[in-house]
């Protein structure tokens, strides 16, 4: 028998919902803005209204396939066994939340839907969604790394998701790569995601562009100034032949490719997975960082390396929050 789940992904700025079968087929999918202002209650409503709304759309269209459930995959520090989300980064006022039991009590009580609900971190349920349906099939071992706002990571071991004792293995972003610089993320210095999560980025690029200040600015790579230097802008301009772009990327690579030889070092991992909205700079990443990483590890270590794109892009979390409905990776 057919099976289909339903997968969410909870971001700080959209929910985003979709009907994916076993196949990896895309039936449905939705977007919201994240109804931060009304807090987990009001977060938790909203999820359990769309996902009932599409559930009950696909039940009657798909008659006689099996329902798997719902994966949710959500920003922060979880707690998979107790369903707990804690202090999850841009949603003011969660703390430490009994995510999985609400939802399930609301969808339960209010829209009579007892399923199966599985709650993982979103970077472990963006790894899962590559390891099943993405650039990540192929490998037995790798690390799912994602680059945007912050910098997070998921571990597959053996086909398994590696969470570690208290759930929160993978988390590259708080490796620290410089102990004694200036950038702090959290109140911890010198890490991947200080330095290279976008704030970081536009931080190295704003410095880089007034030490050597360009001899011609382009509005339409740059922006009207300085302050508007972002990602994007740095990206379009690197592919411009901007050499002071092109310097921002190599820093960004290099610091990349540091944090991953550390896991090399530590854990024998030679496969990465990038993903985020920021890894669409391509090799303007994966090239430096890919050379860092042998640069950072022992020659015996590089055998096997691989840096790769992730597949998914943005539709990572909603693919693995159904796999993991499926029990395809654990």
């Amino acid at each position: 028998m057919s099976r289909w789940a339903l997968g969410v992904d909870l971001g700080g700025t959209a929910v985003k919902l979709a009907v994916i079968d076993e196949q990896g087929r895309v039936l449905d999918h939705e977007r919201h803005p994240t109804r931060v202002g009304s807090g987990p209650e009001g977060i938790v409503r909203q999820i359990a209204s769309r996902g009932f709304s599409m559930y009950n759309c696909f039940k009657e269209r798909l008659v006689g396939e099996l329902f798997a459930g719902i994966g949710l995959g959500a920003p922060g520090a979880v707690d998979s066994r107790k369903g707990i989300l804690s202090y999850p980064p841009n949603l003011p006022g969660w703390e430490q939340y009994p995510l999985k039991n609400r939802l399930q009590k609301v969808l339960s009580s209010e829209y009579s839907l007892d399923c199966p609900l599985i709650l993982e971190n979103d970077a472990n349920i963006a790894a899962c969604g590559e390891a099943v349906f993405g650039a990540g099939k192929k490998f037995d071992d790798f690390m799912m790394v994602t680059l945007g706002t912050g910098v997070g990571g998921g571990v597959i071991l053996n086909r398994k998701l590696y969470r570690g004792s208290s759930g929160t293995a993978g988390e590259i972003g708080y490796m620290t790569v410089d102990y004694r610089g200036g950038s702090v993320h959290a109140g911890v210095r010198g890490t991947v995601e200080s330095l290279i999560g976008k704030k970081g980025i536009v931080a190295m690029g704003v410095e880089i562009y007034r030490a050597n200040p360009p001899e011609s600015w382009s509005e339409e790579f740059h922006g009207k100034e300085l302050g508007s230097l972002s990602p994007r802008t740095l990206e379009k301009a690197a592919h411009h032949g901007d050499p002071l772009a092109i310097e921002v990327w190599n820093k960004v690579g290099a610091v990349l490719g540091v944090g991953l030889a550390g896991v090399v070092a530590l854990m024998d991992i030679r496969k990465f997975v990038i993903g985020g909205g920021i890894s669409g700079a391509g090799n303007l990443i994966f090239s430096p960082a890919f050379a860092q990483i042998k640069a950072s590890t022992l020659p015996s270590m590089h055998d096997g390396l691989e840096v790769v794109p992730a597949a998914l892009g943005n539709r990572a979390g909603v693919y693995g929050a159904a796999a993991r409905c499926f029990s395809s990776i654990e």
